[in-house]
């Protein structure tokens, strides 16, 4: 039976305040001339994934500083398009099937797969890979609560005590498969992994703080790419990234250049692919009981907040106008209009700004204007800080517009700049008031994904802990987490059951808006289209178009082919 359609990306994509001899500078930095003379340039890839300063060399795919690894490296079981409806692409594992009652998922695995230090892959591995996730709450991002068991060396099951049809995307395409023989000696949670062996279609080259790169794994099951060598580069930006997409130096970045619509124009050797679905936010560091402090906690300011938003003007300003709406209930207007609840309203957020809303929201919560313009409660103005990682341009272009928005209704925003370890790590461990990002799909066309990750309860913790899952706000509310729980056992095709827990999910979070809505990113990639051809263009998007999506990124890498090679 078919389990579900496309699909989750984290992050997207970065940049700042360099300018382009900067920037070629800082790709030369990457590797010596001998290197770079010794690489075959028409086969070698270089891509810039946003990242601002220098890496930390760590491709551990569960820690939350890892650089990269993931679908590369390391495999999941199948990968799913979260770019257009597919059939799930079969990776380590060849089939699959749910019993009757939704209750087990039987897989079937690739036979004569080798990991990339020569030991075989089995059965084995993949049960000890979930049997850690759901040992090690910490990095058990996706919730995996079921039990693993090997039939034999190519076949596996996953049983729950209930039904669980919703785990099964996630346990087919977003946890990574790890070696039994490597791993069962370390500590996931905190040990660096500067050596990752995995069954990818890629190995670890070289590496520098300023730049890395992946090489062909030539014993790879499903054959060598074509792609030689990826070079991933450390810049300082966005502007350093469109400086060196100007310079030819750079082959595949996702971010704003400038023109973004006319690039091919500009830049002859250059395409785009553009998709939109990853939602952009405010997050909050939202509950108080887990030690969240600040205005912010408090649901009448984030409401305020929301309605303060001039979008059209952000939009323009921040995002090239490649933005689109967005709905309070995340679920996407293009693909998932038909699960938000009658009940919510606006269904979208609103273009320009309701300054009359954003004052009686607050005013009958209890803040009183002060003489300088700004409201106050109990002594304490409504003022917080947005942390946002260093050339980010996008992202601070929009909390620069941001803030002046919302000081026409009576609130105050600054932003405060830090490395991406740094804001990551704010993030993660809540010490935060507000932070810009985005929220992401799952790994099927279906709400219920997003609410799992980023407003489950059990996927959060007390503040000065690192949260064990992607619900950075640290939101927890029984009647959502219920919710959640009672999705998990249903059917697909029960579409009436499905809508009646949506309902409760939307109306609340709507109403708490832990995560407040700015818009839906219009993520686009610019790519080099002289030296490389089968991008995942817009007529033919097998994979969601953003170099910083691990799979996604993996599945483009193994289909490019190198022109002239």
């Amino acid at each position: 039976m078919p389990l579900f359609s496309p699909r989750r990306g984290p992050r997207r994509t970065t940049t700042a305040l360099a300018a382009g001899s900067a920037a070629f500078a800082l790709l030369a930095t990457g590797c010596s001339g001998s290197e770079e003379a010794a690489a075959d340039r028409s086969s070698t890839l270089v891509a810039y994934t946003g990242q601002a300063g220098d890496y930390q060399q760590n491709f551990n795919p569960y820690a939350p500083s890892s650089i990269g690894g993931q679908g590369t490296i390391f495999e999941p079981l199948f990968f799913i398009n979260k770019a257009q409806e597919s059939d799930p692409v079969p990776l380590l594992g060849t089939d699959y099937s749910w019993n009757e009652d939704g209750t087990q998922l039987s897989v079937t695995l690739r036979e004569g797969v080798t990991w990339s230090d020569g030991e075989p892959f089995s059965a084995e591995d993949v049960a000890f890979t979930f049997d850690m996730l759901k040992n090690t709450p910490g990095i058990n991002g996706t919730g995996y609560d079921g039990t693993v068991a090997v039939v034999d060396d190519t076949h596996v099951t996953f049983t729950w005590d209930a039904p669980a049809y919703t785990s099964g995307p996630d346990v087919l395409s977003q946890i990574y498969i790890v070696p039994e023989h490597l791993w069962k000696d370390i500590d996931p949670t905190t040990d660096i992994m500067e050596a990752p062996v995995g069954t990818g279609a890629f190995e670890l080259g070289d590496f520098k703080p300023q730049a890395f790169t992946f090489v062909a794994n030539e014993d790879h099951w499903g054959g060598a790419p074509e792609v030689k060598t990826v070079r991933y580069v450390a810049l300082s930006g966005n502007q350093a990234g469109a400086d060196a997409i100007a310079g030819g130096t750079v082959d595949w970045q996702t971010g704003p250049v400038p023109d973004m619509q006319n690039v091919n124009e500009n830049f002859p050797s250059y395409d785009t692919g553009t998709a939109a679905q990853n939602q952009m936010v405010l997050g909050t560091c939202a509950n108080v009981a887990l030690g969240c402090t600040g205005p912010q906690t408090d649901p009448a300011v984030r409401r305020a907040l929301f309605y303060a938003m001039d979008r059209t003007q952000l939009n323009k300003l921040a995002f090239q106008d490649t933005a689109a709406e967005i709905s309070p209930t995340f679920a996407l207007t293009a693909t998932q209009e038909s699960t938000i609840s009658d009940a919510v309203e606006p269904k979208v957020a609103p273009d320009g700004p309701d300054l009359a809303e954003a004052s009686r929201i607050l005013e009958e919560a209890g803040y009183v204007k002060g003489a300088d313009g700004i409201y106050a409660k109990d002594g304490q103005r409504v003022a917080m800080t947005i942390e946002v990682v260093t050339g980010w341009t996008d992202y601070i272009t929009a909390i620069q517009t941001i803030s002046q928005q919302a000081k026409a209704a009576g609130i105050e925003l600054q932003a405060a700049q830090s490395s991406w370890n740094e804001w990551t790590d704010k993030r993660m461990k809540g010490n935060f008031q507000l932070a810009i990002d985005s929220l992401w799909q799952g790994p099927s066309p279906d709400p219920y994904y997003l609410y799992n990750y980023f407003y489950a309860g059990e996927m959060t913790a007390p503040v000065g802990e690192k949260s064990p899952g992607n619900n950075y706000s640290r939101f927890s509310d029984p009647a959502v987490d219920a919710a959640l729980q009672t999705l998990r056992g249903l059917s697909p095709e029960d579409e009436a059951g499905r809508q009646a827990q949506f309902d409760v999910i939307q109306t609340t979070i709507v109403d708490q808006m832990p995560y407040i809505p700015i818009l839906t990113g219009g993520t686009t990639s610019v790519w080099n289209v002289e030296k490389f051809s089968g991008w995942p263009e817009d007529d033919d998007q097998y994979a969601f178009p953003a170099v910083w999506s691990a799979t996604d990124a993996a599945e483009i890498l193994k289909n490019l082919t190198v022109n002239g090679g």
